[in-house]
């Protein structure tokens, strides 16, 4: 008999302060530095409306992670890519894509390993041919601010709700 998953996180965002915090503990599960925490790597999809803050929070996460320099969106060029300490991160988006097909004709299939940190705003453009993610991320507005709630849909999108909110220890 398989457990129930873990019911998803609230975070509440009230500024950017807020998401920044919330990047800073994403990045340091996704790259491997948490004690006791999982290894380096995963797969996030960042879902919600235009202007809820997907791209903030994957600049904050990818800044957090160690990238350095200018951090570009990857509206227009589908994906930006870095690598830090042999650590690549893949900043997908796929708002303009009109076919669920396009991301695995552009040979992007290739790029979603296990080892690298997958970072894939609107997800729903590719339609049910992405493979799950770790970690599914829904921002919606809350007032001024945002608000944020993280879904595992993996072992390892579960390790990381648990270090992320220690009462489900």
């Amino acid at each position: 008999m398989t457990s129930a998953p873990p019911p998803p996180l609230d975070w509440p965002l009230p500024d950017e302060d807020a998401t920044g915090v919330l990047a800073q503990r994403l990045a340091a599960l996704a790259c491997g530095r948490v004690p006791g925490g999982p290894a380096a790597g995963g797969r996030i999809h960042l879902r919600g409306e235009l202007g809820a803050g997907k791209t903030s929070l994957a600049r904050a996460l990818l800044r957090a992670g160690g990238v350095t320099g200018r951090i570009k969106s990857p509206s227009y060029a589908l994906l930006e890519s870095y690598n830090v300490s042999n650590l690549y991160f893949y900043h997908f988006d796929f708002y303009r894509f009109s076919d669920a097909h396009e991301w695995r004709d552009a040979g992007f299939d290739e790029l979603l390993g296990e080892h690298a940190v997958v970072l894939i705003e609107w997800p729903e453009q590719a339609g049910t041919r992405l493979p799950p993610p770790d970690l599914d991320i829904r921002l919606d507005y809350a007032g001024d601010g945002r608000h944020a709630r993280l879904t595992a849909c993996s072992e390892k999108g579960q390790q990381w709700l648990t270090h992320l909110d220690p009462s489900r220890r």
